[in-house]
This record gives C-alpha cells, structure tokens and sequence, in this order.
C-alpha cells in the first residue's frame, strides 16, 4: 500500500533536515519537492532513479494526480516542503485528498525557517522578564487572507516578540502599524534567506529599516523580527540555573 510522508525539508541546508526525514526520503522512489524553496542539495538524498517532481509550477489537481499515480504503481512517496510542516505549508488540503481516495500518510516535522533564522542572529527570542511569547504571524496575500481578528495591531499590543513571515513586500505597513506600539526605537531584524549560502542579515529599528533596504531591497523568503528581546542585554537570569533554585533532578536538600 502507497504512503504519503510529508516531511519537513528544513530551511534550506542539506544538513538541517532530520535523520527521520532524511531517511524516508532515502527509501521512497518517488519524490515532490516545491523546487522554488526547497535546496536542489536535499534531492540528493533520493534513491538511484527516483521519479524527481518540482511541484512549484503545478496546481493541486496536478499534484493529486502523482499521488494517484504513485498509488496505482504501489510506490511510497517523499513529499517535500520548506521549513516546518505545521504552519504555512499548505499540507492540509493535499492531506484532505489523500483521505478522500483513502491513500496513507505520514507527517515528519523540521527545523522551521524562524529557528534558522534567529540562528543566524545568535539570539534567544524569548529573554527574561522581557519577552516570553513569540508571535508567529504574517499579513494577508493574494494566496491567502488574514482572519479578522489577526492583526498586527492586535499582537503588537501584547509586547511579545513577533516573527512576521511572508510579509517583506509589506515592510512598510508592518511598520507603519507597530511603531506606535513598539515605538520607532523598537529593534527589528531582517533575515532573508536562513541557512542558504546566500543568507542576508539586516538589522535596525522601527525608524530605520525601510531605508536601509532601499539601498539592497529584499524581495522574498525573509522573516521580519520585532520586539525588544532581539538586543536586551541588561536582564535578569533565569531561575532555572540559579544555585538555590529547588527543582526535581537538582534537590538542594
């Protein structure tokens, strides 16, 4: 019987994948990988004659089909998406499909693009008595609309640090909507391309930072980060290392 596995490919290194996925992706002779974000470098983990399908130019129906066809044929498939599978990764629908022909399907997780990206800033997001949430969020597009109640305004106003995907066409009305939340001061950081050779780290504040992308703008795969965890360096520690702090497998009895 044909299995789906849905796996996610990580940020964009050949090496931030995990062993699972890489693995899965070693044994299945067939393999869709959305070819306009996801590293050429992955396809290498692909068996000797494995059928190799960019899905970045097809439409769903195109899709369902190679899973129509991997199933007449009985072959397992790797199914490939950028970053990590449970947000923005469109694996619902294709999910939603494969259930109504009755097709098996497995779901493998990966290293999402904001773990790269605050990677590559070498920061903690969440800071002690600073910031402890992180809002993963983005703005509406043509491929999909932001429910009402999910405003920039609305996560703004709670202070957390915010990690806006999808969004650097919007730069502007980002900030224009949390400046006067987060203040003009408020660092932001820019990372396009996490993980890539080509990655791009840009750095600045609510006041700032459109002009310093308009010498080099950036046009796609970026996440924008905002809030104040992103330069605190004056903050308490946390207790979970502090020599008189009780806890289950440090008894100080």
């Amino acid at each position: 019987m044909t299995t789906v596995h849905f796996i996610g490919a990580g940020p964009g290194a050949a090496d931030l994948i995990t062993v699972r996925g890489r693995d899965l992706i070693a044994r299945c002779p067939v393999c869709l990988h959305a070819g306009s974000i996801v590293s050429p470098e992955i396809l290498r983990y692909c068996p000797p004659g494995a059928r190799i399908v960019d899905t970045a130019p097809m439409s769903l129906d195109e899709i369902e089909a190679e899973y129509l066809r991997a199933a007449a044929a009985g072959e397992d498939v790797a199914r490939l998406h950028s970053g990590d599978l449970s947000v923005w990764s469109a694996v619902a629908e294709q999910i939603r499909r494969l259930e109504k022909h009755g097709i098996d399907y497995t779901m493998t997780p990966g290293v999402p693009a904001f773990a790269a990206a605050a990677a590559a800033l070498g920061r903690e997001l969440t800071i002690p008595a600073v910031a402890q949430s992180l809002v993963l969020t983005r703005v509406s597009g043509r491929a999909s609309p932001m429910p009402n109640d999910e405003t920039l305004a609305k996560f703004g106003a709670t202070g957390s640090t915010l990690a806006i995907h999808l969004a650097i066409h919007a730069l502007g009305q980002v900030v224009a909507e949390l400046t006067p939340l987060y203040g003009a001061d408020c660092p932001v950081a820019i990372v396009a391309k996490a993980s890539w050779p080509d990655e791009r780290v840009v750095r600045g504040t609510l006041g700032n930072i459109e002009t310093k992308l308009t010498a080099a703008p950036i046009e796609r795969t970026a996440i924008i980060f905002i809030g104040p965890s992103l330069l605190a360096t004056d903050f308490r520690e946390s207790s979970l290392y502090d020599a008189t702090y009780q806890r289950r497998f440090r008894s100080r009895e």
